[in-house]
């Protein structure tokens, strides 16, 4: 007898212990901790377009795939059209035994009343043994089931209904099959009783056009908890889990990385260091992705990797603009140490983004982020409290040892100093602020820093300038009162 059988004393019936079975979606598979147990029975409910059908036929084809015989049985939509639909999403059928149970044309036509019987007693029991007769012919290692809401209406009562339910799941689960069913409802009161008879309840929800999916209940197994962004696209669904930073963690080597410009690093005590999050913040115009830029360009010196995600800019612009301030960003994109990532607005969730920056640094080993800008992060994003987003993927970087830049734009040109205009500025380890100020009538750029938790840093500003030869910084501004203002003055006697 294989290690993972074994006998429940309850039911007397043989179950698969441990085992786990594939969805054909990776990111739910990821949510359900590896797949569904074998050899149980989960409840898919949601409202009509939610993905519940997809899910089943997902689950379905990664059974064929795996060599396993598998049974659609399905009571509301016809076989044909079940797969003209999953034809439209890239979904493969073949292979998957149908076994349609939806009413025919003829019903309509031929005027087929009960007047004497009710409906549960003259078709439930030949639906009944249709399946019965299925199931002992194919024996199927996975049945999906679309809808148990079906029975419902041939049922006599709630009673009747759960009785003929709980047998008909318990059978299925005896011939070795695990079971996916569906259930058409939109509140939970719904379908309670069906939550409370299966192994596990993954809820969908489609609510303005953001599809999400929650695992609620997953006897036996842990699960990711909460809501994550589901799209169904021209290959099938995906599944984006939500970003969990205590989830993730990487060793790494804790040092400190220069900007390849000596004045740059005096001013910051040598540099950032590795796994730390920096806040670059100023008003617009003043230089702040030239300076985050210049620490990638020195990071491609090294041969580690870097991706700056632009919310705002055109990807194209953004690298023109560079080349003439003498950052190489094609040949970096051409070597493979850079990927520029254009993000348009509203069309990816937060979970999307999450999973696309775990690709860049997982997969394919990016040490350095940059987000630019987080004000256009928050625009981007299709869900409200951006911020939370945001906490969740600086978290999950410095868990990683990925070194992490934000731009932060603010609002005032000149004036009163801000460091951000919104409240994010917890999640730094360093902030690093660029500003205008006003000499003699002229405009000057100045650059400082505000905070650092790993090392000292120089308590002054210096000048700082973007030229065609790349960022230059001049000596500390030691005579000069009231920087922060906007206006400063000039003093005499610098302090000593």
């Amino acid at each position: 007898m294989p290690w993972w059988k074994g006998i429940n004393a309850c039911r007397g019936e043989w179950l698969v212990v441990d085992r786990r079975l594939l969805t054909g979606i990776g990111g739910l598979d990821e949510v359900l901790r590896g797949g569904l147990l074998a050899q149980r029975a989960y409840l898919v409910r949601g409202g009509p377009g939610s993905g519940k059908t997809t899910v089943g036929l997902h689950f379905l084809a990664e059974g064929v795939a795996a060599g396993e015989p598998t049974l659609f049985i399905n009571q509301g939509e016809p076989e044909a059209e079940v797969r003209a639909n999953a034809a439209s999403i890239g979904l493969d059928l073949v292979g998957i035994t149908f076994l349609d149970l939806t009413p025919s044309a003829t019903l309509f036509t031929e005027g087929q009343t009960y007047d004497v019987f009710h409906p549960a007693e003259v078709e439930l029991e030949p639906t009944t043994q249709a399946i019965i007769e299925a199931v002992r012919q194919i024996r199927p290692a996975r049945v999906f089931l679309d809808a148990m809401t079906q029975l419902r209406y041939l049922s006599l009562d709630k009673v009747h209904f759960r009785r003929q339910a709980i047998s008909l799941l318990r059978f299925l689960v005896s011939q070795g099959a695990t079971v996916l069913f569906a259930s058409e409802s939109q509140h939970a009161d719904q379908d309670a009783d069906m939550q409370f008879m299966s192994d596990g309840v993954i809820h969908m929800d489609n609510n303005a056009g953001l599809r999400t999916v929650m695992v609620s209940k997953l006897r036996g197994s842990a699960f990711a908890p909460g809501s994550h962004s589901v799209s169904i696209e021209a290959d099938g669904m995906h599944v984006y889990p939500r970003l969990t930073p205590q989830e993730h963690s990487k060793p790494f080597v804790a040092e400190t990385l220069s900007s390849g410009v000596p004045e740059i690093d005096e001013l910051m005590g040598g540099g950032i260091e590795r796994g730390t999050v920096t806040i670059m913040s100023g008003p617009s115009g003043v230089g702040k992705t030239t300076l985050g830029l210049q620490f990638m360009k020195e990071a491609a010196g090294r041969g580690e990797r870097s991706v700056v995600y632009t919310f705002e800019e055109n990807a194209e612009v953004l690298a023109y603009r560079a080349q003439r301030v003498n950052i190489p960003v094609a040949n970096m994109v051409a070597t493979g140490t850079l990927s520029m990532v254009q993000i348009e607005p509203l069309r990816y969730t937060a979970d999307q983004f999450g999973c696309m920056v775990r690709d860049q640094v997982e997969k394919a080993d990016a040490h350095l982020v940059m987000l630019d800008s987080i004000s256009g992060f928050g625009m981007c994003m299709r869900e409200d409290q951006p911020e939370t987003y945001l906490h969740a993927v600086a978290k999950y970087l410095r868990n990683m040892g990925v070194t992490t830049i934000l731009i932060n734009e603010t609002t005032n040109i000149t004036g009163d100093f801000r460091a951000t205009d919104n409240a994010i500025s917890y999640l730094a380890d360093n902030i690093v602020y660029l500003r205008y100020i006003e000499i003699h009538g002229e405009l000057r750029k100045v650059l400082g820093v505000l905070k650092k938790r790993m090392s000292d840093f120089e308590k002054t500003m210096r000048e700082f300038e973007i030229t065609r030869y790349g960022v230059k910084v001049g000596a500390a501004l030691t005579n000069m009162r009231g920087i922060l203002h906007g206006t400063p003055t000039l003093v005499d006697t610098p302090p000593r």
